[in-house]
């Protein structure tokens, strides 16, 4: 990468210098050219360089609707910001899909992903409320095999095993909980209690 910023900068300096001397115009067929390969190669690489960390992201989809339920005590939208804070501290991008009726749920009315990621602190094209009538367990699988990530649930999906049959891959479903005034998690690192 050093390199190409050196080959940018001494192209730069020659093109310059074919511009402003008239007896060195030859050398803008070669200044020029240089330059804009050097410059795109250096975006090129940059590009990949942050792709490759995206790609890298250790990624979690929340059952949001199946968490919030997680203290007994009827749906909280608490639970699942405490999941996503312990997700997000274990190095985790967590994303969270929510049935549709889960505005109702919470606070009598319909909340979009918007309304909802604002709540969550999550950027809005991290969370997603599925369209009326369509089953958020297929949209939460779905996006767990698009993104290489594991389900944070308490749902065994078993009406899902034949098309994704993932769900019985000893990992891939991550149960957690809420006990003693804070949610816990069955990761790796953390046996379930």
């Amino acid at each position: 990468m050093i390199a190409l910023f050196v080959i940018l900068i001494a192209s730069c300096a020659a093109l310059l210098a074919s511009l402003l001397s008239p007896q060195l115009s030859d050398l803008l067929l070669l200044a020029a050219p240089c330059a804009l390969a050097s410059l795109f190669l250096i975006l090129r690489t940059m590009w990949r360089a942050r792709s490759s960390r995206l790609a890298k992201r250790s990624w979690m989809i929340l059952d949001g609707s199946n968490i919030m339920h997680w203290k007994g005590t009827g749906p909280e939208i608490a639970v699942v910001k405490d999941t996503i804070r312990l997700l997000v501290a274990r190095g985790f991008t967590p994303g969270v899909v929510f049935d549709a009726n889960v505005g109702y749920k919470l606070f009598n009315r319909y909340q979009d992903d918007g309304a909802l990621a604002k709540l969550l602190g999550l950027p809005p094209d991290r969370v997603l409320v599925v369209p009326k009538g369509t089953p958020a367990d297929a949209i939460i699988l779905s996006a767990a095999r698009d993104h290489g990530a594991r389900v944070v649930t308490n749902d065994r999906y078993r009406d899902w095993a034949e098309r994704h049959p993932e769900v019985a891959e000893e990992g891939f479903l991550v149960r957690g909980g809420y006990r003693d005034g804070a949610v816990w998690l069955a990761l790796p690192d953390t046996p379930a209690r």
